[in-house]
């Protein structure tokens, strides 16, 4: 029988396989793709978070966010959350890069803001939305392609946080991950 790591959040439990990565580091694989229940009650968790704090839009990085982004801004009354994606698409207008480095993916990938996106965050607060925060490279790159669009950073969330990100200051999360 696989192992298992036992995450308790609020009333919720999950059992999340223990995996070892390729690059060698173990973690207790949280995937939130497809938990209708834990996205939902992650959301309203972090909105209270937030404190009735002033900001135009959520912003999130390609795949795992995404629930929790349209979760997040459909509870807090918003129509709109920005998606920050993994490629380039043919369909991108001027798109703006950034590398970014994760621990959970061995390959180079890069973030990707649509142009046509970036000139509507000009000028905006946003919030940054995530699933896990580890070693924070996808929010070092998201803040990065923020800041070339002109948009300002005024809060970052995450369901959990991983290993050293436990001890960041600049993050609200809802749990924690160890790392094995």
């Amino acid at each position: 029988m696989p192992k298992t790591y036992r995450l308790q959040l609020g009333s919720l439990v999950r059992h999340l396989p223990v995996m070892t990565l390729p690059n060698g580091v173990t973690i207790a694989s949280f995937v939130l793709l497809g938990d209708a229940e834990l996205t939902h009650w992650a959301a309203e968790q972090l909105l209270k978070k937030l404190n009735h704090l002033d900001f135009d839009y959520f912003v999130t990085v390609e795949s795992k966010g995404i629930p929790l982004a349209q979760e997040i801004t459909w509870l807090s009354g918003r129509k709109r959350y920005f998606v920050l994606r993994k490629g380039v698409k043919d369909y991108m207008v001027s798109p703006l890069t950034a590398p970014v480095t994760a621990i959970t993916t061995s390959a180079d990938q890069q973030l990707v803001l649509d142009g046509t996106d970036a000139a509507k965050l000009k000028g905006k607060s946003v919030v940054i939305v995530d699933d896990v925060i580890s070693s924070g490279g996808s929010l070092q790159a998201a803040e990065k392609l923020l800041q070339q669009a002109d948009a300002q950073v005024v809060n970052r969330l995450a369901v959990l946080a991983e290993g050293d990100a436990q001890k960041r200051q600049d993050i609200m999360t809802l749990g924690t991950l160890p790392l094995f």
